[in-house]
């Protein structure tokens, strides 16, 4: 048995106030709307009660952000892709920001376990006026519990139409890309930071967002495995590998909230869910 769950997610700004309203197919919730900032910014837990895909499993999420309004979404826990042999499992996400909006995608890590077969992919269309950050953070295995992703197929997809796109696929049996260090050099976290915008970003934000990153990149025990670029006059990028998903996390985090104070004058509010 599969399971197929979706869910919708519209963001309106009404009387200042950014609103979240959402249908759902599945197992696939959003939890009450929080304000810990004030009306302007809504922040959202998406829950997938199950917590793991197997093969055939699709999350198909959409969302859209409307003129004005400001979403924040995160998840409470790690999405897992476990061993099947029943075909490809796929999480998959498309987001409209509209013009002078603004989306903060933030889930946890993906857990790429031992087996399995999986696509991780995450498309943003951007109005002209909108911005976003959003992250990708993904486990290979779990070192930590002597549960290496010694088989597998792990694939990822970012795109932001007529921008920016990445592709890659890791299967556990490339020991060139897994172990050399001109691949993923034995690490088994890669960690991507996005800052997007639907217009060009002014060269002095975009330097002052460069700078701010490679300050806590330099004061980071992964500074050597670490980098931050604008490698598109719409984009800011942020990479880093670690052993684990624990410091990559940290530092992915000090930066979002240095990225948010710098670029768009807010204080780094962590949502409350990543403190329990």
């Amino acid at each position: 048995m599969t399971w197929h769950a979706s869910l919708s997610l519209d963001y309106t700004l009404e009387r200042e106030r950014s609103v979240a309203r959402y249908l759902h197919q599945g197992p696939l919730r959003i939890l009450q709307s929080l304000y810990p900032e004030g009306d302007a910014v809504c922040h959202n837990v998406l829950v997938h009660p199950p917590s793991g895909l197997v093969g055939g499993d699709t999350l198909d999420m959409t969302v859209t952000v409307g003129q004005g309004a400001h979403g924040l979404v995160t998840t409470p826990g790690a999405t897992r892709f476990y061993r099947s042999d029943a075909g490809l499992a796929t999480q998959q996400v498309h987001a409209r920001v509209e013009a002078d909006a603004r989306l903060e995608w933030l889930p946890l890590e993906a857990i790429a376990y031992k087996g399995c077969d999986a696509l991780n992919r995450a498309v943003f269309d951007l109005a002209p006026g909108a911005e976003m950050m959003t992250w990708d953070i993904t486990a290979l295995g779990l070192p930590a519990a002597d549960l290496p992703f010694a088989q597998g197929t792990f694939r990822q997809h970012l795109e932001i139409p007529g921008v920016w796109l990445e592709r890659g696929t890791i299967q556990a049996s490339d020991h060139r890309l897994m172990n050399s260090s001109l691949g993923l050099a034995g690490q088994r976290c890669m960690a991507t930071l996005v800052f997007a915008a639907g217009s060009a970003i002014a060269t002095e934000r975009s330097e002052r967002a460069l700078a701010c990153a490679r300050d806590l990149l330099e004061a980071s025990s992964l500074r050597l495995m670490a980098g931050a670029t604008s490698p598109h006059k719409q984009v800011i990028v942020l990479r880093v590998l670690s052993p684990v998903t624990e410091p990559a996390m940290q530092l992915l985090r000090q930066v979002w909230a240095a990225w948010r104070r710098e670029m768009w004058a807010m204080p780094g509010a962590v949502p409350r869910l990543w403190n329990l």
